[in-house]
C-alpha cells in the first residue's frame, strides 16, 4: 500500500481510539454485566439486535423448538429439517477471533476458499466458496446471499468479504446440499445466507455501537452502526474500515528482492430505509458500497474493487418482491518474475467493469391444514467487459458480453403429524451472448451459450419423539461459468490460468441422509452425503516450470464427494469455576472428493479434488461469567490437500488455535483482545508454484460501545 495510504488508515484508526476513550471517559461506568445474545434464529418481526449486543435476554427456546431459515424458503423447526443446516449466531461471530467474515465461517467445518488464506490478504480471484468437498476456482461453487439478493460477483463469481460493515451483521446461515431447485445458478455447494440488522421498528430506541481494534501487522478493525425509528419509518447505517499492512506471502526460504507483505484497505458503508405500510408489509430501500484496495505480494501487482450495490423491496402478506443491481469496477495487474525473485516485469494490466440487474418474485399460500405453498420467479443480466492492457506496447483488447438467467420455482411443503415432506422444482433458461473481441486487427465473435435447466429436489424428515428425527434429501443443480472463466485469462502469484470460450456448465446430483438429536442442552445432527459433478468447470495444468505454472479452464469430465458430516454443541446449565456459563461447538467432516471420471486425459481419474482436504474440524469453547468476563477458545483442523489437478503440490495438514477474551468495563463499554494463530503455526496455502503460506500470529485488542437498548 502506498505510505499515504497507510499514514492515512492509521490516523483515521487513531482518531477513532481517540473518540472511543473520550466517550468512555464520559460514559457512566455501570456495576459489571455479562452481556449476552440470544440466538436470533428465525424471521424477525421486531428490530434485530446487533451482533454483539449485551442487552437483558430473553429465555431462549428449548432446542426443539428452534427456528431456522433453511434452503427451502419457508422456516422449518431446525430438528426436523430435511437440510444440513448450521446457523452462526450474532454471539459466534463476535467470539471468532479472525478479522473477516470469511475467516469466522471457517468455524464450519468443509467451509473453505480456493485457497487457506483469509480476505484479510488474499487475492479477490480466490475467494470462491467450497461446501461439501466439492471444490471451487476463482468462481463459487456455493451461492451467497443477503436479503434475497446474491453477492456473488457479477463478473468472476468469487466473494468480496469485506463487502458489508461488520456490525451490520446479525448471523449467517450455511445450508449444505445443493439448492438450485429455489436459486437456480451456483447452488451446488450449498446456500450461504448473511442475515444483516434490520431496521427498527415504531418505538424502538435509537441504538449507536461502535467498535475499533488494533494489532500486530498495523491491522485494524473499525465499525459502527446505528439505527433508529421515527413512526412508521426505520433507518441503519453501518460503515467499517478493515486494514492491514499484512505479512510476506511466500515462505521465508524462497523470497527475494521482489516479494512484499499482501495487505488490504477496506472501506465500506450500507444505508437502508424501511417503511412500514401495515400490521404485515413494508417497503424498503438499500445501497452499500465497496472501496477495496489490495498489494498482491509483489512490486507490481495490485488489484481494486469499487461494488455499489442496491435493492428496493416490499412485502405485503403473501407476496414478496425484489429488485436490486450492481455497478463494479474491477482492476487487477500482473507481472512475470525471475529466477530466484529477483527481478520482476509488468506484463499485463485488466480492467474489468461489470453492471447487474435483477428482479424476483415469491408468493406463498397456506393450502388445507398443514401443506404449504410456495412459487416464485427472478431474473439476473450481467453485462460485463474485460480491458487488457499489455505492457509491451502492444495495443489493448477489449472484450464484452451479456448474461441473462430467467428462472421460475415452486415448492410444496406438507408436515402431516410427525412427519415434514417437501419437493420443488425449478426451470432455468440461461444464455450467454453478444461476446465480441477486439483487437487491432479487427473484431472476433466468441461462441455463444445457451441451456434450459431442470432441476428438482425430494426430501423428508420423520420426527421421533420430541428430541430425535430422521431426514433424507435428494437434489439436482448446476452452476453456469462465469464470463471470467470464458474470457479473461487470470493469474495468481505465477500461477496463469488461461480462459477458455466454449465451457459449458456443471451438472451435479446428489443425495443425504441424516440423524438429529436434541437432548436437554445440546443438539446433534450426523449427515452422510454423496455428491457428483458433470463436466466441472477446472483448471488444467499445460506446462510447469520452477518458477512459472500455466493452466487452462476446461469441463472435465466428472467428479465426486462422498462423506460424513457432524455439527453439535452442548451448552450444560452448571456453572464451571468462575464460569457462569459454559459452550462447546464444533463439527467435522470426511470428504473422499476425487476425479471419477475424464476419456481426454485418464490419468487423473482418482485424483484428489485441487484444495479439499479429507479430514476438517472445528472447536469452539466458551466460557463466561460476571467476574471472568468472555473467554473463547477456537481450534481448527485440516488434513492434507493437493493444489493442482495432477496432485504434485501437496499441502500439509494443520492444527490452529485462536483465542477470543472479552470483559464489560460497564454497563456500555466492553474491552476484548483476540489472537489468530496463537502457537504461530507455518501453515502451508499454495504452491504457485511456490509455496506461500496462511496467517502467522495476528494478536489485537480493541474497545466497543453501545448506546441504546
Amino acid at each position: 500500500m502506498r505510505m499515504a495510504g497507510a499514514r492515512a488508515r492509521k490516523a483515521a484508526a487513531c482518531c477513532l481510539w481517540v473518540a472511543v476513550g473520550s466517550v468512555a471517559a464520559l460514559g457512566q461506568i455501570a456495576p459489571q454485566t455479562v452481556p449476552q445474545t440470544v440466538p436470533q434464529t428465525g424471521p424477525q418481526t421486531g428490530p434485530a439486535p446487533a451482533a454483539g449486543a449485551g442487552s437483558a435476554p430473553a429465555p431462549a427456546p428449548p432446542p426443539t423448538e428452534r427456528v431456522e431459515v433453511t434452503a427451502y424458503r419457508t422456516p422449518l423447526a431446525a430438528l426436523t429439517s430435511p437440510a444440513s443446516t448450521r446457523l452462526l449466531t450474532a454471539s459466534e461471530l463476535q467470539q471468532a477471533a479472525a478479522v473477516t467474515l470469511d475467516g469466522k465461517l471457517r468455524l464450519v467445518p468443509g467451509f473453505e476458499l480456493f485457497r487457506r488464506t483469509s480476505a484479510l490478504v488474499a487475492n479477490p480471484t480466490t475467494q470462491g466458496v467450497s461446501l461439501r468437498g466439492l471444490g471451487s476456482t476463482a468462481a463459487s461453487r456455493t451461492l451467497v446471499l443477503s436479503g434475497d439478493v446474491p453477492l456473488n460477483d457479477p463478473y468472476g463469481g468469487w466473494i468480496h468479504w469485506n463487502e458489508l460493515p461488520p456490525l451490520a451483521v446479525r448471523s449467517v446461515e450455511v445450508v449444505r446440499g445443493g439448492a438450485s431447485d429455489l436459486y437456480g445458478s451456483s447452488a451446488i455447494g450449498g446456500v450461504v445466507n448473511v442475515m444483516a440488522v434490520e431496521a427498527p421498528v415504531r418505538g424502538a430506541r435509537p441504538v449507536l455501537e461502535l467498535r475499533s481494534s488494533y494489532g500486530a501487522e498495523a491491522t485494524t478493525e473499525n465499525a459502527l452502526l446505528g439505527t433508529a425509528a421515527w413512526g412508521r419509518l426505520g433507518a441503519v447505517f453501518a460503515a467499517g474500515l478493515t486494514a492491514t499492512d499484512g505479512y510476506t506471502l511466500v515462505a521465508p526460504a524462497l523470497r527475494g528482492p521482489v516479494d512484499r507483505p499482501s495487505n488490504v484497505h477496506a472501506e465500506t458503508g450500507l444505508v437502508e430505509l424501511d417503511r412500514r405500510l401495515g400490521d404485515s408489509a413494508h417497503a424498503f430501500l438499500r445501497g452499500n458500497v465497496l472501496n477495496e484496495n489490495r498489494h498482491n505480494g509483489t512490486l507490481v501487482t495490485t488489484n481494486a474493487t469499487r461494488l455499489w450495490r442496491y435493492a428496493a423491496g416490499a412485502d405485503a402478506g403473501r407476496l414478496s418482491g425484489r429488485v436490486f443491481g450492481a455497478s463494479e469496477h474491477y482492476f487487477q495487474s500482473f507481472s512475470a518474475i525471475g529466477a530466484n525473485r529477483a527481478t520482476e516485469r509488468l506484463t499485463r494490466t485488466d480492467e474489468d467493469p461489470a453492471g447487474e440487474l435483477g428482479a424476483s418474485l415469491r408468493w406463498t399460500q397456506p393450502v388445507l391444514r398443514n401443506t404449504l405453498v410456495v412459487a416464485g420467479g427472478d431474473v439476473r443480466d450481467v453485462r460485463a467487459a474485460d480491458y487488457a492492457f499489455p505492457a509491451a506496447g502492444t495495443a489493448a483488447t477489449r472484450t464484452t458480453a451479456r448474461q441473462r438467467q430467467t428462472g421460475g420455482y415452486a415448492e410444496l411443503l406438507a408436515t402431516p403429524g410427525a412427519w415434514t415432506l417437501s419437493g420443488s422444482a425449478r426451470l432455468d433458461r440461461f444464455t450467454n451472448g453478444d461476446a465480441r473481441q477486439f483487437a487491432p486487427g479487427g473484431q472476433t465473435a466468441e461462441p455463444s451459450l445457451a441451456e434450459t435447466v431442470v432441476d428438482p429436489r425430494l426430501g423428508i424428515s420423520r420426527a421421533l419423539g420430541h428430541a430425535m428425527a430422521v431426514s433424507a434429501s435428494g437434489f439436482r443443480a448446476y452452476r453456469a461459468p462465469t464470463e471470467n472463466e470464458l474470457y479473461r485469462t487470470g493469474q495468481v502469484g505465477q500461477q496463469t490460468t488461461l480462459a477458455n470460450g466454449r465451457l459449458r456448465s456443471e451438472r451435479a446430483t446428489g443425495w443425504e441422509a441424516g440423524v438429529s438429536a436434541a437432548p436437554k442442552a445440546s443438539e446433534l445432527r450426523a449427515s452422510y452425503f454423496w455428491t457428483q459433478v458433470n463436466r466441472p468447470i477446472t483448471a488444467l495444468t499445460l506446462t510447469t516450470t520452477p518458477t512459472a505454472t500455466t493452466l487452462m479452464r476446461e469441463n472435465l469430465g466428472q467428479i465426486e464427494s462422498r462423506g460424513v458430516s457432524l455439527d453439535g454443541s452442548v451448552h450444560p446449565e452448571v456453572a464451571f469455576g468462575p464460569a457462569q456459563r459454559v459452550t462447546v461447538a464444533g463439527g467435522y467432516q470426511y470428504a473422499m472428493a476425487t476425479v471419477t471420471k475424464f476419456a481426454q486425459q485418464p490419468a487423473l481419474v482418482g485424483k484428489w479434488i485441487p484444495q479439499v482436504a479429507r479430514h476438517t474440524g472445528t472447536l469452539q469453547a466458551t466460557l463466561a461469567g460476571e467476574r471472568l468476563g468472555l473467554l473463547s477458545v477456537q481450534a481448527r483442523a485440516s488434513g492434507r490437500q493437493f493444489d493442482d489437478d495432477v496432485n504434485v503440490h501437496e499441502l500439509h495438514s494443520y492444527v490452529r488455535f485462536d483465542v477470543y477474551a472479552s470483559h464489560a468495563l460497564g454497563h456500555r463499554v466492553e474491552a476484548f483482545a483476540a489472537v489468530e494463530n496463537l502457537l504461530d503455526r507455518s501453515i502451508d496455502a499454495g504452491r504457485t508454484p511456490v509455496r506461500t503460506l496462511g496467517t502467522p500470529q495476528l494478536a489485537r485488542f480493541g474497545v466497543r460501545l453501545k448506546f441504546g437498548d
